[in-house]
């Protein structure tokens, strides 16, 4: 090899070093862009939407109306809530906790919460018809000692879906009217968030008188236990929430 063509080989690999250098730092100076997880974004997407979020004049001139540093005795509370619901229908009242445990609390059946999902039936001759046509458009029935016999042909029809009256449940009594009254009563289980120590739960509705809600709210704290509970709040479907101070 000529010493001409030893020189132009050593020119162009210096050439290509110092390229490969310049590119180098190029790519140290870029800034790469940031990639975000899924639970990034979507606290970014939520963080946005609180700051978009505009509240109307009707409930700011309720939530002017507590104070939210003040702890307020159960029937100030009710009292309150009711008087700062902002919904034209009928709205919920909701009852917010935070425990000290996750996970299940029990059952609580509240002493003034109406349920519309069960149909209960007291037997009479109208229902007695419907049930020898096959029809039957209720979830219990309820029947006296008198009128049970009447039920004992369609045992088998109505034994397998568990819709024969019997005295452990409470459906075969003297008294159907207060055991309508009885079976109407919400059960509900009590259980906190999967991964945090917060429970949501309905006690009532607008509408109801100030004592039946503070009576399921009384058996609320009963149920779960006031050395449990960290935190007590309430508030209508639409409206500012009320804190609640826990007598010890």
């Amino acid at each position: 090899m000529s010493k001409t063509s030893q020189e132009l080989k050593a020119k162009k690999a210096k050439k290509l070093a110092v390229e490969d250098q310049i590119v180098d730092q190029k790519a140290q100076e870029t800034p790469v862009e940031e990639v975000k997880t899924e639970a990034e974004v979507t606290e970014t997407t939520e963080k946005v939407i609180k700051i978009a979020r505009v509240r109307g004049k009707k409930y700011k001139a309720a939530k002017k109306k507590v104070d939210v540093l003040k702890l307020y005795s159960l029937k100030e509370a009710v009292k309150l809530v009711k008087e700062t619901s902002i919904s034209k229908f009928d709205g919920k009242i909701e009852a917010h906790l935070t425990v000290l445990d996750i996970g299940n609390l029990g059952e609580i059946t509240f002493p003034h919460l109406e349920t519309s999902a069960k149909k209960i039936a007291v037997l009479n001759d109208t229902i007695l018809a419907e049930i020898k046509a096959g029809k039957i458009n209720f979830d219990i029935l309820i029947a006296t000692p008198i009128t049970m016999p009447k039920l004992l042909p369609f045992a088998r029809t109505l034994g397998p879906k568990g819709l024969m009256p019997n005295p452990k449940s409470g459906t075969l009594t003297d008294k159907p009217e207060e055991a309508v009254k009885k079976l109407s009563v919400a059960k509900t289980l009590i259980q906190t968030e999967k991964k945090a120590p917060i429970i949501h739960i309905i006690i009532g509705k607008v509408s109801q008188p100030e004592k039946e809600l503070e009576a399921n709210v009384t058996e609320l704290i009963r149920v779960i236990k006031v050395p449990k509970i960290k935190k007590l709040a309430l508030c209508a479907t639409m409206g500012p929430s009320v804190k609640v101070l826990i007598e010890k």
